[in-house]
């Protein structure tokens, strides 16, 4: 089975499409913001190098500009699910081929997965579908890597899926047919299981041009066997005999030496590990070793497990290997004796970070710690991965001068005095010989997923509220946040983010609490977000996320939540519940009246106005051309700028209606809405500075015009427009789109998992 993707996906062609207008994109630089789950080096290329991340799609190294060069932007919204990666391949003999197994969940609602391939380094793909669903954002997806080509044939490539067996290519990935004489352990059947984690081929048993009759395959099997065996080519499988079957495998990598190691962990990860181990397996003589670094300890309440292992290609004796939920702190551990012994790389503070290319990881330096890779060019040159992007060394044989305790392979301390997982603030005077020294390495990649984008009059150009991150003041829309992101109260999530039109200076936020740090739901700023600090109270007690909505003058401030909506105008030391509305509303201000908010029931055709700053409101009915739209039924992702009303900036009584199925316009204050021809599928919308020969602000649409799907700029209110991207700039998901207020025709888009892009007109810059 396969379909053929020649260069970028391209949308129906429409009878009449908008006129096309180049743009320029760039990223808003907040660097990493997301899990890397894998990096994937070339062995024979130096600073070849791609690295795949959970929903933000896959990038390449470019070593002559160091950053990371993203290489699925042009996946269009009907395809977003491929916008997770589950694993990447590389061609030993053919540098410019790249193989991307996409997909990014496995319940029965997303679509199979497809497998893209590139000749050209990703710079294009060609696409097989796939009769089978990967897990790219799924626990285990760190685990790897499940595909890889054969190093003696190209042609040959195996493919390790979570519910569907072992695959197999003769043909360079064009087509692909199940190996069905695999001997799928039984406990691969539940739910949730990250099923086959990783292929190895032994190059060792074929010759150039001849397949390599042998290969190893592991299964995150628990209680059972999960190492398997092929000495035929995959004609015959057996299980490894001797193998643990008290953990599953995470990560298995094969030495020159023909020493095949495994790191091992109670869960597949990221989900929390209590147990693990680290194994080597002597392939010629069958014996089995226990290398452990240190081990887990229930009884003392040390539980973590490994998540992944590395070896140097010059010396198959050195490896690293990397901890999971390590309760100090996490640990890689460094050998130089095949793992008879190991010393601790962060332990005793003998880790140096330097944040400067993302100060907000400062607030936590590792979280989530999994894959760990050696350079196959430079073994001082390390690299890891986390949730927020990940870190790299170039002094990790500085590990071997420190005098820190060394680990036997049993787990026991040979030393003393070791303190596992303390990393070195920067500047912290540890002696620079026997310290290493890690900055982020992220640069390029950037995964977040923008809740709510804001482009204030005055201040900085750009305020961003963050999925997992909590947000952005962006004073530089191309250097990352000096100041980190929001604090005092810092956020796991901000869902709203509001700016006082008239008086921006006024900004207020509210959100979930960050697990670790607390401080409250609710924060503003009245410095253009330049310092921050928690509202006095709360509305009620436990009240969390929602969203917000302010003024223009910045005096009343409206946080709606589920069953009601409270109004403070002193700062959040008292609230007093709106009256009139409906069970969950979302409230807007007015953006021309400090002292008018709104609340749309869409299916219900009524808007709700306060005059009196939002104390009290009152049911409005209004028509729509064309009738309501029905409750229920797709009403598409559920996220974006669809089923929400907007009031135009300094337009009295002027407003937009974004359903799903199509753009509204009102100018008669709400009473009647006129719908916009041709606009269909609206996902994201937004108002931007008005054009030079107008007095009306730009719009901003994601939607589907005169048939053509893309990103749309109208400077009439929505007579005529123009498509400002392109086919290789869809980016999957887009959830936000707004305007520049200050600079005409710049434009921010929020991608799900691609962070924030933000687009001037060719000739600009």
């Amino acid at each position: 089975m396969s379909i053929l993707l020649a260069g970028f996906l391209v949308g129906i062609a429409p009878a009449s499409p908008p006129v096309q207008q180049p743009y320029v994109w760039k990223d808003v630089q907040m660097v990493g913001g997301g899990f890397v789950d894998g990096i994937v080096c070339h062995p024979t290329v130096k600073g070849l190098r791609y690295a795949r991340t959970d929903m933000g799609g896959a990038y390449r190294w470019d070593d002559r500009v160091k950053r990371w060069i993203s290489l699925l932007d042009w996946i269009p919204y009907d395809d977003l699910n491929l916008v997770g990666v589950e694993s990447i391949a590389v061609d030993p003999h053919d540098p410019d081929r790249v193989y991307l197994a996409c997909g990014t969940y496995t319940n029965a609602t997303t679509p199979d997965g497809a497998i893209l391939r590139s000749g050209d380094r990703g710079k294009t793909f060609q696409m097989t579908r796939v009769p089978f669903k990967f897990g790219g954002n799924e626990n285990g997806r760190g685990n790897g890597e499940r595909m890889m080509v054969d190093p003696n044939d190209g042609r040959v490539i195996l493919l390790g899926t979570r519910h569907n067996g072992l695959w197999k290519s003769t043909d360079a990935g064009v087509t692909w047919n199940r190996v069905e004489n695999f001997p799928m352990p039984a406990s691969l059947a539940s739910r949730g299981s990250a099923g086959i984690v990783g292929v190895m081929f032994d190059p060792t048993s074929g010759t150039l041009g001849k397949p390599s009759s042998t290969v190893y395959v592991s299964a995150s099997a628990l209680g059972e066997a999960s190492i398997y065996r092929s000495r035929d080519g995959g004609a015959t499988w057996t299980a490894v005999e001797g193998q643990p079957t008290k953990w599953v495998p995470t990560h298995m990598i094969l030495a020159s030496d023909g020493t095949l190691y495994i790191s091992y962990g109670s869960s597949p990860g990221p989900s929390a590990m209590r147990d693990g181990a680290v194994r080597k397996l002597n392939t010629r003589t069958g014996e089995w070793a226990d290398i452990t670094p240190d081990k887990p300890d229930a009884a003392q309440n040390r539980n973590f497990g490994y998540a992944a292992i590395s070896v140097q290609a010059s010396d198959p004796k050195v490896l690293i290997a990397s901890t999971h939920y390590h309760p100090i702190g996490e640990e890689i551990f460094r050998s130089t004796d095949a793992g008879k012994t190991w010393r601790p790389v962060f332990g005793e503070g003998r880790a140096i970070y330097d944040f400067k290319l993302a100060p907000y990881v400062a607030r936590t330096p590792i979280h989530w710690m999994f894959d760990i890779e050696i350079d196959p060019f430079n073994p001082n040159h390390a690299m890891f991965t986390t949730g927020y992007g990940g870190y790299e060394t170039f002094d990790l044989g500085n590990v071997e001068i420190s005098r820190g305790p060394v680990k036997g392979g049993s787990g026991q301390l040979s030393g003393s005095g070791a303190q596992v997982g303390k990393p070195a603030p920067l500047g912290k005077p540890t002696p620079r010989e026997t310290s290493t020294h890690w900055s982020v390495m992220s640069t390029g990649i950037e995964e977040t997923v923008p809740l709510v984008m804001i482009s204030p009059r005055e201040g900085a150009p750009l305020m961003s509220a963050i999925g997992d991150y909590g947000g952005f003041v962006h004073w530089n829309l191309d250097k990352p946040a000096l100041d980190g992101n929001f604090d005092h109260p810092h956020f796991g999530n901000t869902t709203g983010l509001a700016v006082a039109t008239v008086k921006p200076s006024v900004i207020v936020r509210v959100g979930t609490p960050s697990g670790n740090r607390g401080g409250g739901s609710i924060g503003y700023s009245l410095d253009f977000g330049k310092t921050w600090q928690p509202a006095a109270s709360l509305p009620r007690a436990g009240a969390v996320a929602g969203h917000v909505s302010v003024s223009t003058d910045g005096t009343t401030w409206i946080w709606s939540l589920r069953g009601g909506a409270f109004l403070t105008r002193d700062l959040g030391a008292t609230w007093t519940a709106c009256e009139g509305l409906p069970a969950n509303p979302r409230v807007i201000a007015d953006q021309n009246a400090s002292n008018r908010f709104y609340d749309l029931d869409l299916f219900e055709g009524k808007i709700y106005v306060s005059e009196d700053g939002g104390a009290h409101f009152t049911a409005q009915s209004f028509r729509l051309t064309g009738g309501l739209p029905a409750p229920g039924g797709d009403r598409g992702d559920g996220r974006g700028g669809q089923d929400q009303l907007y009031s135009t900036p300094d337009k009295p009584g002027d407003f937009w209606l974004t359903p799903v199925e199509g753009l509204h316009h009102s100018s008669d204050g709400g009473k009647t809405f006129a719908k916009i021809p041709e606009v269909r599928d609206i996902r994201g919308f937004g108002f931007g500075k008005a054009a030079p020969h107008s007095t009306y602000p730009a719009l901003y649409l994601m939607a589907t015009i005169a048939g053509q799907p893309g990103i749309f700029r109208s400077d009439d209110a929505g007579q005529h427009w123009v498509r400002i991207n392109d086919d290789p700039h869809q980016w999957g998901l887009v959830l936000q789109i707004t305007g520049d207020s200050r600079v005409y025709g710049r434009v921010y888009v929020g991608a799900h998992g691609r962070g924030i892009r933000y687009g001037d007109p060719e000739g600009r810059r």
